[in-house]
């Protein structure tokens, strides 16, 4: 789209951008219908400027649209966020930003430090040299006196807190991301980084200042560390950290199932408060870490809790007399990582220094105290094979971690009633508390879950001396399976009667939503459906595409491997074939069962599996059938003769068109996260 030049005076031009600015930059209806939220497009007659938030100051020019879109059948996400799903209101902002002058040294990008970067491609290089340019991403910075042990800065980083962040949420914030500070103190600087309230009459985009700005939305989200960057050279012009207030009540409600506060007669407890707290801290001081250009390292909760770049969950130790304690839930002050990477990109080296040996010998030092970096790519997948990096996981042993933490629950379930609201709530809203306590182990499965099928890697460079490979060894990823698949017994998935008997429909104005679990016994409670949505969440990743046909091949190239046939036929040992008791428990054992059906036939039918993992999966179900066939004609087997008849008739018609699968498709647990870099550059928690 062009811009009309309307006049020109000498070295001057006035032009109309109207069109330019009320264009949809964001690309929202592509957005929309992706995530199946409706069919909208945008409506020039119901977008204009926006003209409180379109500003100029010295080194930027800021410029916001109101734009309309309308459109049909809006999607549940879109209803819940608009009062109108027809039409929907959002403002676009658009910067012109003057790029900082010489002077800034880039510094050449290196995978194993945890830093951001940009690449460009260099035309003029010899053809014996790489083409591709790459850069960290981080601030200009440098010391006085780069001789000096310690020195003052050129010129600190000075980051500028929302002055709308309320008391104690406000000291907080200023304390996790002063933390940064301890960084830069140990990498010889003196007072480098500071961070302070926002000036009166200040504004947050304004390119002039580093900012941490406390906004609102509708439902709990990401919060963002975002970086406006020089892309000739990698400067971070402009940090911009962007937290949520909801999240903070998120972390509340897991204190208030974990600890049952509302005890009559009792004063209310801070803990819960403490820990909300706590987690601000760390997040606040993650943020600012995503603004000095570093990445997410999730091996940090490996090596004691080693960088607030990693996302950590709340620790919760259980107490002599049962009661969970949560006085360790998150770490405090800046980690051994976040140190190393401090030091690697901002360290100022002396005239003459050989800076390619320093700042290798700032990672090898760091990897010989067996410090780890791995990001995003390497534990957001489900299918991801590293048993160090994942999301949300605590201690250095994801499998005893997992038996740990369940432990935790089973304490915490035991205490959980009327005493985990507060006196006079609607009965129905101990549903809103249990979900986090009855899910309070999902991101442990998935660590463990990864184990299975591992296979751990460093970004190893010729010549390093690190490992780049190593496949987890056979008897670590036994041990996970077991692990995982004693999650899915009856026991550890059933709810007290006496708790079933207590939670109520939900009354009006306490609609059902994300947050809860998806019932099919509406209006009752359904008491099956925690077991169901904590059974897919835990076999989806043991029937994961990717693990499969690692378990294949490793097995393939070491025979001590476990192999597809075994992991398959412990899901099976352990669901179908295992005893499945009376009642209610019986019933769970059942949605189980149907949730390992639907899955084994679901891999069996992934076009993106390999192809024998597909036919190991199609035997197992064969396999499953013969079984069937023989418990139903007589022989030990399933009690539950509907049951077992009614999987033999879904295997039998999946046989004759695998891609069909009439199995209820199981339900998904309610939202987890969030407790990356985006396609636009933004760095999210």
């Amino acid at each position: 789209m062009g811009i009309t030049v309307a006049a020109e005076e000498k070295d001057r031009a006035l032009v109309d951008a109207t069109e330019f600015f009320l264009r949809d930059a964001h690309h929202v209806p592509e957005a929309l219908r992706r995530t199946k939220q409706g069919a909208y497009r945008l409506d020039g007659s119901r977008s204009a400027i926006y003209l409180p938030e379109t500003k100029n100051f010295p080194l930027n020019t800021e410029v916001e649209a109101t734009l309309t879109f309308t459109g049909d059948e809006p999607g549940p996400w879109v209803r819940q966020v608009t009062p109108s799903p027809e039409a929907i209101t959002l403002r676009e902002h658009h910067s012109f930003v003057q790029l900082p002058p010489p002077g800034y040294k880039p510094r050449a990008y290196d995978p194993r430090a945890s830093f951001f970067g940009i690449q460009y491609m260099d035309y003029a290089t010899p053809i014996s040299e790489p083409i591709v340019k790459r850069f960290m991403a981080r601030h200009r910075l440098e010391k006085k006196d780069p001789m000096a042990a310690m020195s003052d800065p050129v010129q600190p980083l000075v980051y500028y807190l929302d002055r709308g962040a309320p008391e104690p949420i406000r000291s907080a914030l200023l304390e996790g991301a002063r933390w940064w500070n301890q960084a830069f103190e140990a990498t010889g600087y003196k007072d480098a980084f500071r961070v302070e309230l926002l000036p009166e009459g200040a504004d947050m985009m304004d390119l002039r200042y580093n900012v941490i700005q406390w906004v609102h939305r509708a439902t709990r989200g990401w919060s963002y560390g975002a970086g406006v960057i020089d892309p000739r050279t990698g400067e971070i012009i402009k940090g911009h950290v962007t937290l949520g207030s909801l999240r903070v009540r998120q972390d509340y409600v897991v204190a208030e199932a974990l600890l049952a506060p509302y005890e009559k007669g009792k004063p209310l407890s801070p803990k819960m408060q403490q820990m909300a707290l706590a987690r601000l801290r760390q997040l606040a001081a993650h943020e600012v870490g995503h603004t000095l250009g570093l990445e997410h390292n999730y091996t940090a909760s490996t090596v004691h809790r080693s960088s607030v770049m990693d996302y950590p969950p709340p620790y919760v130790k259980l107490g002599a007399d049962g009661v969970p304690d949560l006085s360790d839930a998150y770490a405090t002050g800046i980690g051994e990582w976040d140190k190393v990477s401090i030091s690697y990109g901002y360290q100022d080296f002396p005239p003459g220094a050989d800076q390619h040996a320093a700042l290798d010998k700032i990672l090898h030092d760091a990897f010989a105290r067996g410090l780890r970096f791995l990001t995003d790519q390497d534990a957001r997948p489900a299918g991801s094979s590293s048993s160090l990096a994942h999301l949300w996981d605590s201690d250095p042993n994801a499998v005893d971690e997992l038996g740990r933490l369940m432990q935790v629950r089973a304490a915490a379930l035991k205490r959980f009633g009327e005493n985990n609201i507060r006196e006079g709530a609607p009965l129905a809203t101990l549903e809103d508390v249990l979900v986090p306590l009855y899910m309070l182990h999902r991101y442990q499965v998935e660590a463990a879950s990864k184990v299975v099928g591992g296979m751990d890697y460093t970004f190893a460079l010729r010549g390093d001396g690190e490992t780049p490979t190593q496949i987890v060894s056979p008897a670590e990823q036994r041990r996970a399976l077991s692990a995982v698949l004693a999650t899915l017994k009856p026991d550890a998935l059933a709810l007290p009667e006496s708790l079933l008997l207590m939670i109520s429909p939900r009354p009006p104005e306490y609609e059902r939503g994300r947050e809860h679990f998806k019932i099919r016994t509406s209006p009752a409670f359904d008491a099956l459906a925690p077991a169901e949505a904590a059974a897919q969440h835990t076999l989806q990743f043991l029937f994961n595409a990717e693990r499969a046909a690692r378990l294949v091949e490793f097995h393939a190239r070491d025979r001590e491997n476990p192999g597809l046939p075994e992991v398959l036929d412990a899901i099976l040992t352990a669901t179908w074939k295992a005893p499945h008791g009376e009642g209610y428990n019986a019933q769970i054992a059942n949605v189980v069962d149907d949730v390992a059906l639907y899955d084994l036939m679901a891999l069996a039918a992934n076009d993106h599996a390999g192809d024998e993992a597909r036919a190991i999966a199609s035997q197992k179900l064969e396999d499953l059938r013969g079984w069937l066939n023989v418990s139903l004609g007589g022989g030990p087997g399933v009690p539950d003769k509907a049951h077992g008849a009614f999987a033999l008739r879904q295997i039998e018609q999946f046989e004759k068109d695998p891609k069909k699968i009439d199995l209820t498709p199981p339900a998904e647990p309610p939202d987890g996260p969030p407790i990356g870099a985006d396609e636009d550059g933004d760095w999210q928690d």
